[in-house]
Parts: C-alpha cells; sequence; structure tokens
C-alpha cells in the first residue's frame, strides 16, 4: 500500500442535539481496519460547547486557537489555551467548549471501540446555565 492524499472533508454544523451554540467541524480522519483512530477539527464560536458526553476509548484535545473549557463531571474546571493538550479517560463524562467571549479551535482525536457494537461516544443533556461559567448561553440558547 502506498502513501496517498485524502480529499479535504467539507466543513459541518455541529448538531443541535450535541451542541449550544454554533460549532461546525471537519472530519480529517477516520480510520479504516486495524486502525480505529478519528480526527477532527473542531471550532466553537463564542460561548458554544457540547453537552455531556462520554467517549467509549476516551478522547484527547489539542487546542490550536483560542480560549476555551473542558471539564469532567464532578471536577475542576479547566481553561485551555493555544498549545494545551487534555485527556479525558474512557467513560468518563464530560464538556468542552469556547469562553463566552472567544471563539476556539481544538483537534480532537478518539478511537472507535474494538466491539463494533459499543457506541464511539454517547450524549447526555445540554449545560444547565448554572453549569456553564460565565452564565448565559449563548444567543439564549
Amino acid at each position: 500500500m502506498s502513501t496517498h492524499k485524502r480529499p479535504k472533508p467539507p466543513t459541518v454544523k455541529g448538531p443541535g442535539e450535541w451542541f449550544t451554540g454554533d460549532v461546525y467541524f471537519n472530519a480529517y480522519y477516520a480510520g479504516q481496519t486495524p486502525s480505529r483512530t478519528r480526527l477532527n477539527l473542531v471550532r466553537f464560536t463564542p460561548g458554544a460547547h457540547t453537552a455531556w458526553h462520554k467517549h467509549a476509548v476516551g478522547q484527547t484535545l489539542h487546542v490550536t486557537e483560542g480560549l476555551g473549557y473542558v471539564q469532567s463531571r464532578g471536577e475542576e474546571l479547566i481553561e485551555m489555551h493555544p498549545g494545551d493538550t487534555v485527556y479525558t479517560p474512557p467513560g468518563e463524562w464530560h464538556w468542552h467548549g469556547a469562553t463566552a467571549d472567544n471563539f476556539m479551535c481544538h483537534l480532537a482525536l478518539w478511537e472507535a471501540p474494538a466491539d463494533a457494537d459499543e457506541p464511539e461516544t454517547v450524549w447526555g443533556a445540554k449545560l444547565t446555565d448554572e453549569e456553564y461559567p460565565d452564565g448565559e448561553h449563548p444567543a439564549g440558547q
């Protein structure tokens, strides 16, 4: 097998069930067996963030620009800056996204589980105004 260039995927708006505010992503890589690696570039507009979710095999985030947050359920809030890399272990409920007044972009790296019947990501409830550190959600969402 030889090295080859992959076509650039289109930018997709994140679904409202998973995100609060406007979030856009490019799914850059979805490995084929034996690789189970996934790589997305995710762009959060100011105040936009994920719902609570967990990954079967964990997730690594690497911030490329802007300011954001990541938090695991019951743990301290972490402010993320460009160049920061954060790892969330398998099965740990967490959320991440932009601060209220900054865009934030990160690379998201995770793996699909070995068992094809197990979901890669399980999505939960959206954050309440009290859970999001800057108070109100973007555009009152």
